[in-house]
């Protein structure tokens, strides 16, 4: 049973290296999602802030990962 907990294990981390990192992407998507349905945000700019907030969520892992 152990062995199938680590495949599993190693399977998810393969895929969510960092959960602060893919929270956090969860998390951006969500919010642009939101500005574009309920705000009327029109979808060019609710792009541009999916690209700028994934760098910045990026270079933010980055930068903590190098700290470590």
């Amino acid at each position: 049973m152990s062995v199938i907990r680590i495949a599993i294990s190693e399977l998810i981390g393969m895929f969510i290296d960092d959960g602060s990192l893919a929270a956090l992407a969860v998390i951006l998507i969500l919010a642009v999602t939101a500005a574009i349905k309920l705000a009327a945000l029109p979808p060019l700019i609710g792009g541009l802030l999916l690209l700028v907030g994934c760098l910045a969520i990026l270079a933010y892992s980055v930068r903590r990962a190098v700290k470590r």
